[in-house]
């Protein structure tokens, strides 16, 4: 994995989302890499956000910028003159979604069709890897996991916006990118914590802000199963992908899924009990408050695609993922001196873990 990694030294790469958690990891991982990183998001919302937090607007070229708008989203493509293109900028939860519907189309199925228009009037562009969610499938609650040719679908407007990008993107690939000079993939992942997400909604920070406050931590559906994954998994099976759509555009385009292995499919619960002992002292009690919306109670994917044509696979299993997460919002609760340090150990340690898998 890391010699291909190696690639993207000097590299131009352009990021959407890359304000948002997953976004920022992403950016700094390419940074670190030696790539020229561009940045095209909704100003950071969090204050104690990843991208706040590293001063990641001291390291890319960071515009502000909105999916929804076609002109400015392909006026910062062109200028970037980008050969990779990542794009995550999405509403990205599924109780707003709720909330918002409307907001939550316009985004993650208008700006994906602005996203793939953009590329097609930049000329530079050879690779893109097009994030969606496990959620874009139709979700039967089965046991095993969804491959890339299950059926899309989805209960709420967050998974029906993810399933219908995917019916967009696929559109675009056929009728647009079939001679083969830009390569498209897009990609599916599992449920990824990590430190520096902020969002509400979501067990991981839902979690940290009731340690930090020391109030219960109320859970919707404690014995909901998902596929937990540290955030460090699937972007890395990202990059390997968006290095490997540069060598063979049609090998290598298409849907890939990125998930964890079966044992680190585990309840809400599970991944509570794991945060409030990582934290240490202080831990919160739990309390169950029944959600008034509707979530799927089970959820897997099936990466033996990944594993078998692209050499990837989990390095980190459950107890490690959340172990690393706990540390890092540890670390920035107590003022660790030089949080981009301690990120960048992280990053490392991920890439070490990768390259002994490997052998």
């Amino acid at each position: 994995m890391n010699a291909a990694l190696t690639g993207y030294a000097g590299e131009r790469v352009f990021v959407t989302g890359d304000t948002g958690f997953k976004g920022g990891w992403l950016c700094y991982w390419l940074t670190r890499l030696g790539a020229e990183v561009s940045g095209y998001a909704l100003p950071p919302e969090h204050e104690r956000g990843l991208y706040l937090r590293l001063g990641l607007g001291e390291l890319i070229d960071h515009r502000d910028g909105d999916v929804r708008d076609l002109a400015a989203l392909t006026a910062a493509m062109r200028e970037a003159r980008p050969r990779v293109v990542f794009h995550l900028a999405a509403q990205a939860l599924v109780k707003p979604s709720y909330d918002d519907p409307v907001g939550t189309f316009a985004t993650n199925v208008m700006g994906s069709v602005h996203l793939l228009e953009a590329v097609r009037r930049c000329d530079s562009v050879e690779s893109v890897v097009f994030v969606t969610s496990d959620k874009c499938y139709q979700n039967r609650e089965w046991a095993w996991g969804y491959r890339e040719n299950d059926a899309l679908g989805g209960h709420d407007p967050y998974s029906a916006s993810k399933a219908a990008a995917e019916v967009v993107f696929a559109s675009y690939r056929a009728s647009y990118f079939g001679d083969g000079r830009v390569g498209l993939a897009s990609v599916r992942a599992g449920n990824v914590v990590g430190g520096g997400d902020e969002a509400h909604a979501r067990i991981v920070p839902d979690c940290i802000r009731a340690l930090r406050a020391g109030e219960p931590l109320v859970l919707r559906r404690p014995e909901a199963r998902r596929p937990w994954q540290h955030v460090l998994e699937p972007l890395g099976g990202y990059l390997l992908l968006g290095r490997r759509l540069l060598d063979d555009a049609n090998r290598f385009g298409g849907a890939w899924n990125f998930g964890p292995r079966p044992e680190s499919v585990r309840t809400v619960r599970d991944v509570a009990e794991r945060m409030l002992a990582g934290w240490g002292a202080g831990a919160s009690r739990v309390v169950v408050e029944p959600a008034d919306f509707h979530e799927t109670q089970i959820l897997r994917l099936s990466a033996d695609k990944a594993h078998q044509e692209l050499g990837w696979s989990p390095r980190w299993g459950f107890e490690a993922t959340l172990d690393r997460t706990a540390a890092w919002y540890r670390a920035e609760a107590d003022g660790v001196a030089d949080l981009r340090a301690f990120t960048a150990e992280q990053i490392d340690a991920y890439m070490v873990a990768s390259e002994e898998g490997a052998r």
